[in-house]
C-alpha cells in the first residue's frame, strides 16, 4: 500500500510539474496581441529542462506500469546511448502456472510407495525484481517528432517467496493423511533484450516509453524464458 501511494504522489508531481511547464509557451487569445518577453536559453533551460534537446547529458525518474510495476531511473550521457535501472514487483498473476509447476520440484525423494502428496494452492508472499540496462538510441523523428527507437542489453535479479498448501496421505499400515504447508524462497537471475520506443514533448520536461523484454534464466531454471514489458512515463531533468 506504501509503494502505491508513493508511487501515486510521484505521478501526481509528474503530472503538475508537465501542466505547469506547458503554461509557459500557452497564450490566451487576448495575450496573443501583446509582446512576448525574451527569455534567455539558460533561463529557458531552468523552467523546462528539455527546452533544448541538444544539452545533453540528461536524467529521468518515473514509473512503469505492466510486469514489473517498477520506479525507473534512466540517464541519457548523449543522444545515442542510454543507461537504465529498474525496481519494482513483478506481476506475479502472470506467473501461476510456472509457479504452480514449481511445486514438483520441491517434493522429497524420500516417499514410500504408499505415501503421497498433491499440490492444493500457492500465493507468492513476494516477488520482487531488480535490473539494470544499457540502450542504444536512435531518432525516429521522420516518424514523428520527439520518436526515438531503442534497443539494447541488460541483467535482472528475481527475489520470490513462495507459500505451497498440500495434501498428504498415506495408505500404509498405520493410514493418515492431514494439510499442511511450507514456504521457499526462490532467488535466480539472467540477461534480458530490450526493444522499446520512447515519446518527448520537447516543451514539457516528460518522456513517455513503451518497452518489451526478454527474460532468460541462468540460474535457478536455466533455459526457462520470458516476455516481459510495460508502459511508463519519466520526468527528465
Amino acid at each position: 500500500m506504501r509503494f502505491r501511494k508513493a508511487t501515486f504522489f510521484l505521478f501526481l508531481g509528474l503530472l503538475t510539474s508537465a501542466v505547469l511547464c506547458h503554461a509557459q509557451v500557452r497564450k490566451s487569445v487576448r495575450s496573443a496581441s501583446f509582446r512576448q518577453p525574451v527569455v534567455s536559453r539558460n533561463k529557458a533551460k531552468v523552467m523546462c529542462p528539455i527546452f533544448e534537446t541538444s544539452q545533453y547529458p540528461y536524467q529521468g525518474i518515473g514509473f512503469k506500469m505492466g510486469d514489473p510495476f517498477a520506479l525507473t531511473y534512466k540517464f541519457y550521457p548523449n543522444k545515442n546511448w542510454a543507461f537504465a535501472a529498474d525496481g519494482g514487483k513483478a506481476a506475479s498473476g502472470l506467473y501461476n502456472k510456472y509457479y504452480r509447476n514449481a511445486f514438483n520440484t520441491y517434493l522429497p525423494d524420500t516417499l514410500a510407495e504408499f505415501e503421497s502428496i498433491d499440490y492444493t494452492s500457492h500465493k507468492a508472499n513476494s516477488d520482487w525484481f531488480v535490473e539494470t540496462k544499457f540502450l542504444y538510441q536512435w531518432d525516429a523523428g521522420k516518424i514523428s517528432k520527439g520518436l526515438q527507437l531503442y534497443a539494447g542489453l541488460g541483467w535482472q535479479w528475481r527475489s520470490t517467496r513462495l507459500t505451497y498448501d498440500y495434501f498428504y496421505e498415506d495408505e500404509g499400515p498405520t493410514p493418515d493423511n492431514f494439510l499442511r504447508k511450507f514456504s521457499r524462497n526462490r532467488f535466480t537471475y539472467g540477461p534480458v533484450g530490450v526493444l522499446g520506443f520512447e515519446y518527448s514533448y520537447f516543451s514539457l520536461p516528460i518522456s513517455a516509453f513503451i518497452e518489451i523484454e526478454w527474460f532468460t534464466d541462468v540460474l535457478l531454471d536455466p533455459g526457462y524464458q520470458r516476455f516481459q514489458g510495460g508502459v511508463g512515463l519519466r520526468y527528465v531533468f
